[in-house]
């Protein structure tokens, strides 16, 4: 485990998710918009790629494979954002979608192939908790980041309806509960399948003083945005977007948390909470 694989895989999560995001947001944002959350997506994942690129080892492992193949499929995702922002408000409109498309495509894969690097070896629950983990936090960051960006739009294009943001922030929500049902499937299953000699137990771990990184994570990353996500939309039914951005940037700095938290509980315990 290192540093950088808990940054390569949380910068790499947050840009596929915003990736994510650009679907669900209508035209009338403009095309800055679109340009802007473009470019910090494709910031991300470049960034993620000089993680990943020096953690790179011999490709004679399920795990090395799966990786490669992960960094094969993010790179896509990259070169297709990178596009999308070149090009958006300038040329290949008609083709805009289809970029979008491939960059989604390509990170979904991306997300898929490293979750099951780091899961190799597992079961085939474990896996398939491992890649919906991945997904949901994905979902979970891309959400919350493109909301915030969407509210402080509003100073941009006053006239913009807030219904948008209300759409965002009811995706904010959803996966918000997808996280966390991913979650407390997870944990059931780690203390429901641990045998003796397998090394300790995930309840040993929560209950001892490296246990203090799971229930922050538990506290920042769930009960926090949970509670917050709830008051962003009660804030945007009155349609104060002001209020609720505000209540967005605490929002984005606890997911942020939690999420950074959850890489380094998933490496250190291979349990992908």
């Amino acid at each position: 485990m290192s540093l950088s694989t808990v940054l390569f895989l949380f910068l790499a999560h947050l840009g596929v998710g915003i990736v994510f995001t650009l679907v669900f947001v209508s035209r009338e944002a403009g095309v800055k918009f679109f340009r802007f959350n473009a470019g910090l997506a494709g910031i991300l994942l470049v960034a993620a790629l000089a993680f990943r690129y020096g953690l790179l080892g011999p490709a004679d492992t399920d795990a090395s494979r799966a990786g490669v193949y992960g960094l094969i499929a993010l790179d896509c995702a990259t070169a297709a954002v990178l596009l999308y922002w070149a090009t958006v408000g300038r040329v290949l409109a008609s083709i805009r979608p289809a970029i979008v498309t491939v960059g989604v495509a390509s990170g979904v894969a991306a997300l898929c192939c490293e979750a099951l690097a780091v899961s190799v070896g597992r079961s085939g629950v474990s896996q398939a908790l491992t890649i919906a983990s991945f997904l949901s936090s994905a979902a979970l960051l891309g959400g919350t980041c493109t909301a915030m960006i969407l509210g402080h739009w509003y100073l941009v294009i006053p006239s913009m309806q807030v219904s948008h943001l209300q759409s965002l922030v009811k995706w904010h929500m959803v996966s918000m509960v997808l996280r966390v049902v991913v979650v407390l499937a997870a944990i059931v299953v780690a203390l429901a399948t641990w045998q003796p000699g397998l090394g300790p137990s995930f309840h040993r771990y929560i209950t001892s003083i490296d246990g203090i990184f799971f229930w922050q994570r538990v506290l920042f990353g769930l009960v926090g945005p949970a509670i917050l996500s709830y008051l962003t939309w009660e804030t945007a039914k009155i349609r104060s977007t002001q209020s609720a951005t505000g209540i967005l940037y605490v929002d984005l700095f606890t997911v942020v948390v939690g999420e950074i938290l959850a890489k380094y509980i998933l490496l250190a315990t291979r349990v992908p909470v």
